[in-house]
């Protein structure tokens, strides 16, 4: 592998107070908080990284690390677009819960009577793999809301079981209920009232546009000796609500500054999406609408992370009591830490830990 690059193209020290009372905290050291994701990444083999912080609503740090392309020598910066894999999740539940403001959607109504859902869980619950275990295919009992909530397996809202499969196809519904493709409703009422110039979704009848697909960082494979190997195209999927959305750090900053300030649904549907999902026997999931939920010394996470084997994984974290998030995107699966389908555990990432240290334990 060619000699690996930083390219901190914007750098921002903030001296933010939390709104504590008395003397403000020393202003966070964003360069060694820098320092330590590129560590990071090199430990974890990835060649091309994109890291921002934001904090109330202001971007704090933004940089690249590393290559996006290493055999054409093109540093990986904040404007480098990755596919974002599952951190698309939470751009497809605000799609959901804007239609449920505008009265076209219905959450709890059973999905069977949007969309030919029998069919496919029939279908889907006999395949020989993780995803599909369980599965009962009730008519009468799955919504929406089983489907967007990872707690539709088993006796819907029983259990939480992370099934990106059952989320993607939560897309069918949605689309039915306003007949409209689910990549234009992404586009109507994500990327441009968020103004994410830079972000486009794909599947396959809708490539990426030209400027986009030029830019786009390569995925690579690292093999067993810590060398990249890079691969060849992804196969294609459908118009889902699990991924399919290529994207920048900055423009995912954009898009959590827009969420937060209200800017594409309103608080309560906010506070709905961030909420535990209840489970029937009066406990919770790890999960509320398009997000993974739980607690870590104290505080809330809100986050959710993005996998595509041997191709590109990152991560969405939000500490909504400290108005803070960070925001990671990589060209292989670097950032993966096999977080289990039962479970929220984002203190198992070292780049979490790393971001806890620089902007939390003060």
């Amino acid at each position: 592998m060619k000699k690996l690059v930083i390219l901190p193209l914007l750098l921002v020290a903030c001296s933010c107070a939390w709104g504590q009372q008395g003397p403000s905290p020393e202003p966070h050291d964003v360069a060694a908080f820098l320092q330590q994701v590129d560590a990071l990444r090199t430990k974890a083999h990835i060649p091309g990284l994109s890291v921002a912080v934001v904090e109330n609503q202001s971007i704090v740090l933004a940089a690249g690390l590393g290559y996006a392309d290493i055999e054409n020598e093109i540093p990986a910066t904040v404007q480098t677009p990755y596919d974002i894999a599952s951190v698309a999740k939470p751009l497809s539940a605000v799609v959901a819960l804007r239609l449920v403001e505008l009265g076209k959607l219905d959450l709890d109504r059973p999905i069977a009577e949007y969309s030919e859902w029998a069919g496919f869980c029939e279908a889907f619950s006999r395949q020989p793999i993780i995803f599909a275990k369980g599965l009962r295919c009730d008519l009468t009992s799955h919504t929406l809301r089983h489907l967007l909530s990872h707690t539709a397996t088993g006796v819907p809202g029983t259990k939480f079981s992370y099934n990106p499969v059952v989320y993607s196809w939560g897309s069918r519904p949605i689309m039915a209920a306003v007949d409209t493709q689910f990549s234009s409703l992404v586009e109507r009422y994500v990327f441009e009232p968020a103004g994410m110039n830079d972000s486009a979704r794909k599947y396959r009848d809708l490539p990426l546009p030209d400027a986009l697909a030029q830019r786009l960082a390569p995925p690579y494979r690292i093999d067993d000796t810590g060398q990249a190997i890079r691969g060849g195209p992804r196969k294609p999927q459908g118009d889902g609500a699990a991924g399919g959305v290529v994207s920048t750090v900055l423009d995912l900053a954009t898009f959590d500054i827009a969420l937060d300030s209200g800017a594409l649904i309103s608080a309560e549907s906010r506070t709905e999406m961030m909420t535990p999902m209840p489970l029937v026997d009066g406990g919770t999931a790890d999960y509320g609408l398009g997000w993974f939920i739980q607690e870590y010394n104290g505080l809330k996470l809100v986050w959710h992370s993005g996998w595509w084997e041997d191709a590109y994984s990152a991560l969405y974290l939000k500490i909504p009591e400290r108005n803070l998030t960070l925001i990671l995107l990589a060209n292989s699966e670097g950032i993966w830490w096999d977080n289990p389908l039962d479970e929220a555990a984002v203190e198992r990432s070292d780049f979490a830990q790393a971001f806890f240290s620089a902007f939390v334990e003060r």
